[in-house]
């Protein structure tokens, strides 16, 4: 089944070989610095066009700061919001591009969610910076390629533009709020990143409204409408007490821009709360998933989470 974190926001551009259009580069191969050329929109946070690449494209992964940024530099576990224009290596188009999208794309660093290129070729540049990578095959789609416009053994290039960064902490931490009302569950208050116990109540029954409370009450920013969120999350049902999906199986944080989450009760519950708490989450099924079934989520059921915060971008 698809899981949950990503049926709960509308579908974002992927890093995936969907067709773009006609963005076409130069036919001749012109090169800079060792890799192909841009030869339209050069300047951060225009969208680009590259030249073909001249001769044997390199065996080793090539970074390029285009441009340097001022914001902090990236590390390991940090997410990260870019836009990105990629090409293969002897192309004139791009497989993909997320800059006439509107949207950016959101890559937790080291995590294992993209290309190791990527993964790789990130670390280490400034939030603000525009990069351009060569990527080799063994560190991009190897012999198998990717759809019909990555061949087996292609050498990938992407200009990225870094457009925020954010630190992630393990752990929500904050003031414990007492967890009085023995109707509703009990979330657990451990800080060491591990996962979070939900406990729902065997003999009550479940809210008809909304509930979003504290458990751990930090003093970061309130989250707006308009932010990305980072967090992590255990999710479970009422009716049965079983978890349906949970960031600490994985060990990764979830990233969900509050203007794409179509679970209502999700946004309402984590909109005004503020960044780096903990809160329990019972969220009633018109605020859900209603009627319809979800993968292991039966319909109608009430959906209980322990949320961290972790951080807005």
């Amino acid at each position: 089944m698809r899981r949950l974190a990503g049926l709960l926001v509308v579908p974002l551009l992927l890093l995936t070989t969907a067709a773009c259009g006609d963005d076409s580069g130069s036919d001749s191969a012109q090169m800079k610095n060792g890799v192909p050329a841009i030869t339209k929109g050069a300047a951060f946070g225009e969208k680009p066009t590259l030249s073909k690449g001249k001769g044997d494209p390199p065996k080793q992964l090539k970074v390029v700061v285009v441009s340097e940024g001022k914001g902090p530099v990236l590390k390991a576990k940090d997410v990260a919001q870019v836009n990105y224009y990629g090409q293969v290596w002897d192309g004139k188009e791009p497989f993909d591009e997320s800059f006439s999208k509107g949207k950016t794309f959101d890559v937790t660093l080291g995590a294992g969610q993209v290309i190791k290129g990527w993964d790789q070729g990130l670390q280490g540049q400034k939030v603000g910076s525009r990069v351009e990578l060569v990527i080799p095959p063994d560190l991009g789609y190897g012999a198998q390629g990717s759809g019909d416009k990555i061949k087996a053994n292609a050498t990938l290039v992407f200009v990225v533009d870094i457009v925020k960064g954010a630190s992630v902490p393990v752990s929500a931490t904050g003031k414990e709020v007492a967890q009085d009302d023995k109707d509703l569950p009990k979330v657990g208050t451990n800080t060491d990143g591990k996962e979070v116990s939900v406990t729902v109540p065997k003999d009550s029954a479940a809210p008809t409204k909304l509930v979003s409370n504290y458990v751990l009450e930090s003093d970061g920013p309130v989250v707006k409408d308009t932010d990305t969120v980072i967090v992590k999350f255990n999710g479970k049902t009422w009716k049965d007490d079983k978890t349906f999906e949970s960031t600490y199986a994985t060990d990764t944080v979830v990233t969900w821009p509050l203007s794409d989450l179509s679970v209502k009760g999700l946004k309402d519950g984590i909109l005004g709360k503020k960044a780096g708490s903990r809160i329990l989450l019972v969220i009633p099924p018109d605020q859900a998933f209603g009627d319809k079934e979800q993968g292991t989520i039966p319909a109608n059921s009430t959906l209980v989470f322990s949320l961290d915060i972790l951080s807005v971008m």
